[in-house]
């Protein structure tokens, strides 16, 4: 069958079904949660405005909640509506008029590109900046997870200037015995210490009760002061990280912070390659269990839709705890991030073609 570039009354009937399917089954599902996360947070929400509930963080948690189980949401959505069709023998009909299995697929994965697309810009440009109000909203009535204090922070500012913190106060944005130490190449030629150091705005510091030694060669001249304004390249996030944290930030951002943070010898920072990588695997996952669950429920099996839609559940649910599992790979350092994220791709697109060529050659 030649291909047109004109879109076929065929590939707009299954857009519309897998599209229409996707979106509902986030409505009725997301439904659900709302009712159980309100049971379950009841107090907190008794005890917060409305308006921060509803705006800081429903609006923020819905779209968030949606995104990250957008490949449960596409299997459900093609084991539903492609099941209905073969149980009613369209999928046999069309066959039959001479569109091949492969043709079939395309407006399957137009679909999933849409969806992937949709999914790519929510999770690396759209909700990262609304889930500063949704964690900002949780830790200030459901539970504060965001650490506060941070002991004995040591911290590259440049490749050639050392900080240490004895003691920082997240609340307060000071740190307590602080030091600042310059190098030339081995030499060291410049050392502060204060007694605090206050964060005002960017990179802008003012340390209080201050010793300043410039050494050159043999010789040492030494300066101090009750307070002053100084300039060092660091923000209290790069001194303390907090759970979660990753996901406030853009994929921009993350790339700028990893590499910014890697550059300064900082080696806590594995959730945020996880994180970046997660994105764009869960963006490919869209595709590959669109795959999945055409070629699964393509057929009419017997028991009906429930069985594929059974089989589906098992599939995306699994698809999900594998990609948990892999993840802690990473944090264990048995592999990269990358690798860690990208595995369960690899393991279902494997999966997806295998099935996909078992349905085809009915």
């Amino acid at each position: 069958m030649r291909f047109s570039l004109k879109p076929k009354l065929l590939d707009l009937y299954i857009l519309k079904k897998f599209l229409g399917t996707y979106f509902f089954s986030i409505i009725l599902i997301m439904a659900i949660v709302v009712m159980f996360d309100v049971n379950e947070k009841l107090d907190a929400f008794l005890t917060a405005p409305f308006k921060e509930t509803l705006g800081d963080y429903f609006l923020s948690f819905l779209p968030y909640f949606a995104n990250q189980f957008s490949p449960l949401f596409v299997f459900i959505a093609v084991i539903f509506f492609t099941s209905k069709m073969a149980g009613n023998s369209e999928i046999i009909a069309v066959l039959s008029s001479g569109v091949s299995f492969k043709r079939l697929l395309v407006p399957y994965l137009v679909g999933a590109s849409v969806i992937a697309a949709l999914s790519f810009v929510l999770s690396n440009y759209a909700i990262p900046p609304t889930n500063v109000r949704r964690l900002d909203y949780t830790n200030k009535y459901v539970k504060n997870k965001k650490v506060e204090e941070g002991v004995n922070i040591q911290l590259m500012v440049s490749p050639d200037v050392v900080a240490f913190i004895g003691r920082y106060d997240a609340k307060k944005n000071t740190g307590y015995q602080f030091s600042l130490d310059k190098y030339k190449g081995k030499t060291l030629v410049s050392t502060m210490k204060a007694q605090t150091i206050i964060y005002d705005t960017l990179y802008k510091w003012r340390v209080q009760n201050y010793i300043v030694r410039d050494f050159d060669g043999m010789k040492e001249s030494m300066r101090k002061g009750a307070s002053l304004d100084t300039v060092i390249s660091m923000e209290p996030r790069d001194l303390i990280i907090s759970k979660n944290d990753q996901e406030m930030l853009t994929t921009p951002e993350l790339d700028t912070y990893v590499t910014k943070q890697k550059q300064r010898g900082v080696a806590n920072i594995t959730q945020f390659e996880i994180e970046k990588e997660k994105r764009y695997a869960m963006t490919a996952a869209a595709f590959i269990l669109t795959l999945i669950g055409m070629s699964l429920s393509s057929r009419k099996v017997k028991g009906g839709m429930g069985v594929n839609i059974g089989i589906g559940l098992v599939l995306s649910f699994s698809y999900i705890l594998f990609s948990t599992v892999t993840s802690s790979f990473a944090v264990s350092g048995i592999t990269t991030p990358r690798i860690a994220m990208w595995i369960p791709n690899a393991v279902y697109l494997i999966i997806g073609i295998v099935l996909y060529k078992r349905a085809s050659s009915y």
